[in-house]
């Protein structure tokens, strides 16, 4: 069954007519409520600004500057109270905003409703003097049938009313009836509080669903917490809201484990993260940490792709064999020839016996916390190659010499996982760690790509993987002492401000310090790649991760040492895939969960696009992947998306026409989804001084939506994404209301 998007009159829904005064005259119930839960959240307000009072208060230290032991837990119980106090008075100011939104109505007493039951579910929970509860927190149990009651199953639940609110303002109700029959006194308005919020247009930025759960949603949403959690279905189903929804109600309901461990959400890109960060401070939550792929390893932040052919060959896990071998290489431009005289005796080590030292101790140690190992390898390798005297008294005076230890802060110097990746820039040596991994011709493609990184200053998302299993392999990076530092290096020190940086013909360490102020400005763009600190990689006591079809296995081997102990939550649609190989995914998103249980929610009906949009894209899909998850829409508007035909040249124009006449049909937004062929030629003809139309890639519209699409040639669309059709099918789907698209004469 469909829904036809028209205006809602409230005086013809229903049997009983509801006249216009009835309506006002139950607003005005509403907001006498709302009224005293916002005098109630008033003094919730004032009591936090006291509990800070009395926290500033407490830890006064003593002139004299000696500092006693309960000084010193003044001072904590300050912080402590402070800390609290403004943590509270923020979340009270947070959810000023539709505060209340829906109440339940539940059976329980005769039909003049005298002992019926009333409950109001917010976005916190909020009490009177009393200790009486104004207003539930939607995620508390008591809540729970404000979302899973129907009518075939009311849990005795007779109205659910949400709550249209602007401000402290009640300003509309809708009304869902779960009885076949009203009581007399029980007025029912509208046609309904889903059907009313999906007309609504869409913003800059995602809205929670708190209001408007549905049953099925609810269910996924409350699901237990451990183990892994897997929410699918096709377009415009809720996945994503669902999920970060299930984020707010882990942290309420297990608040010790999640906020200390903590929530990480991943999504595809910094759009996405932009898009959805909105949602969960809307919930009650600000605890929560989100990162786009390219931003999951700390110290690095991009959001360039890569071309399919080499993103195919980044992501895929037999790069792993390549990155092993980079790992365990000589470093470039370092001695190959240890000669010193120890305890009268000349000792000289060549390259392969150097070579031999560093393999055998890689075997068993990470590169950057082997040091001491391979000191002690390269002594014993000295004795074995002139066992003369006391093995003892040589092996003391060899580790103590002091050209030994010269010798080992070049041979063995601490190495940042970057400045590994980035010897792959030399063909020479990509094709010899290549060999028998890829072909030639692929191990082109990936030397290429990385001096793309060093001609752009910027990684690719996949580098931000291979960097990760880098670093893992060499360990983390050990601070040396100051007596410990080469010419080339210097080390942060307490008032030294200075970002790390990299000469530019080596790779290696190099500072420049400006007499101001010790600021370091990189001046190549491989110094660029090199800045800032890689920090050892955070774990999560839950992971969430959104487009989940879109990872590659080098990207759940990330993801997976980020939630070793973790519980997940994990949203995709397969027919939405941008990654070509699912097995292979599948496999390493398998050891990234481990022995875990699995527990499988699906979502069926799509609340986003018109059914007219969706019938388009599916046909479009249904070819390729005759299988595909094919949701229910539930909504129609009577227009189906307009068709066009434009030559090349053409297409600016084309794209303008097709803006202005949307920007007078829909009130939110316009996106106008192109092959990267065409985007300039489109900014230069499309007005976006409204604010509302957007230009966009198709493979940056993952997980957002829009009022309306423009597409543009969708052939090209096709054969540039990763995915094929799959990718075209997701920027069929985008829109909510309408979608024009221009097909390319050929």
């Amino acid at each position: 069954m469909t829904v036809s998007e028209k205006p809602i009159d409230p005086s013809t829904h229903h049997d009983n007519p509801v006249t216009p005064d009835a309506v006002a005259a139950q607003i005005a119930i509403e907001q006498a409520h709302v009224d005293k839960v916002y005098t109630e959240l008033g003094k919730a307000s004032e009591r936090a600004s006291l509990v800070e009072a009395e926290g500033l208060a407490r830890g006064r230290i003593s002139r004299t500057g000696d500092v006693r032991d309960e000084e010193i837990t003044g001072l904590f119980e300050r912080d402590a109270l402070v800390f609290n106090a403004n943590r509270r008075r923020a979340t009270l100011e947070m959810q000023y905003e539709g505060l209340v939104f829906g109440r339940l109505d539940l059976d329980g007493g005769p039909s003049d409703g005298a002992d019926r039951e009333v409950r109001y579910v917010g976005r916190l929970g909020v009490r009177d003097d009393d200790y009486e509860p104004l207003v539930i927190d939607w995620r508390a149990p008591a809540a729970a049938p404000f979302y899973r009651s129907t009518p075939v199953e009311p849990l005795g639940v007779l109205r659910r009313r949400v709550l249209r609110c602007k401000g402290s303002d009640v300003v509309g109700i809708e009304d869902d009836l779960m009885v076949p029959e009203a009581p007399d006194d029980l007025v029912v308005v509208g046609d309904g509080a889903l059907m009313a919020a999906l007309t609504r247009t869409r913003g800059a930025r995602m809205r929670d669903i708190v209001a408007t759960i549905q049953r099925h949603q609810d269910e996924a949403i409350r699901a237990p917490a451990r183990g892994v959690t897997e929410i699918t279905g096709g377009p415009g189903t809720g996945k994503t809201v669902v999920a970060l929804h299930r984020a707010a109600y882990l942290l309420y309901s297990d608040r010790r484990r999640f906020e200390s461990g903590g929530i990480l959400v991943v999504g595809p890109s910094a759009a996405y993260t932009a898009y959805i960060e909105r949602v969960l401070p809307s919930l009650g939550e600000d605890s929560v940490t989100l990162r786009s792929l390219g931003d999951v390893v700390e110290g690095i932040t991009t959001e360039r792709l890569d071309p399919p052919a080499v993103a195919a060959i980044k992501g895929s896990l037999k790069i792993r064999r390549i990155l092993s071998r980079v790992a365990r290489d000589v470093i470039p431009d370092t001695p190959t020839q240890l000669r010193v005289f120890v305890a009268g005796r000349a000792i000289r080590l060549d390259s392969d016996v150097l070579d031999r030292v560093r393999l055998q101790v890689l075997r068993t140690h990470q590169r950057n916390l082997a040091r001491d190992a391979a000191t002690q390898a390269l002594a014993e390798a000295a004795w074995a190659d002139n066992p003369e005297g006391e093995h003892t008294v040589f092996m003391e005076k060899f580790l103590d010499h002091m050209d030994v230890e010269a010798f080992l802060r070049e041979w063995w110097r601490p190495l940042d996982a970057r400045e590994v990746l980035l010897w792959l820039a030399d063909p020479a040596r990509t094709q010899r760690y290549a060999a028998g991994v890829l072909s030639p011709a692929e191990a082109t493609l990936l030397s290429d790509s990385v001096r793309t990184s060093i001609d752009t200053g910027t990684w690719s998302v996949a580098d931000v993987a291979l960097i990760d299993d880098l670093a893992t392999r060499l360990g983390p990076m050990r601070k040396t002492d100051k007596e410990e530092r080469s010419f080339y290096e210097v080390e942060e020190v307490d008032d030294f401000t200075g970002q790390r940086v990299f000469d530019p013909s080596t790779g290696r360490p190099a500072w420049e310090v400006n007499p101001t102020g010790y600021q370091v400005t990189p001046h190549t763009m491989r110094e660029r790649l090199m800045n800032g600190r890689l920090e050892q990689a955070d774990e999560y006591a839950h992971v969430l991760i959104d487009e989940a079809q879109d990872i590659s296995p080098m990207q759940w081997r990330m993801l997976g040492r980020r939630g070793r102990w973790s519980s997940w939550t994990v949203v995709g649609d397969a027919a939405q895939a941008s990654w070509p190989d699912v097995d292979e995914a599948l496999q390493a998103r398998e050891q990234a969960f481990g022995s875990q249980v699995r527990s499988l929610f699906h979502m069926d009906t799509n609340y986003r696009n018109a059914r007219e949009i969706f019938d388009y894209a599916a046909d479009v899909i249904r070819a390729e992947v005759p299988d595909a998850d094919f949701p229910l829409a539930v909504r129609e508007t009577g227009v189906s998306p307009i068709v066009t035909s434009v030559t090349g040249e053409g297409i600016p124009a084309a794209v303008a026409q097709a803006v202005d006449a949307l920007l007078g049909e829909v009130a939110g937004s316009i996106a106008v989804i192109s092959p990267a062929r065409w985007i300039a030629s489109i900014r230069s003809a499309a007005d976006v001084s409204s604010g509302r139309v957007n230009i966009v890639d198709p493979m940056s519209t993952k997980g957002l939506e829009y009022d309306a699409t423009v597409i543009v040639d969708p052939d090209e669309i096709t054969a540039e994404s990763p995915g094929g059709v799959r990718v075209l099918y997701v920027a069929l789907t985008r829109a909510a209301h309408r979608m024009t698209v221009l097909e390319l004469e050929r």
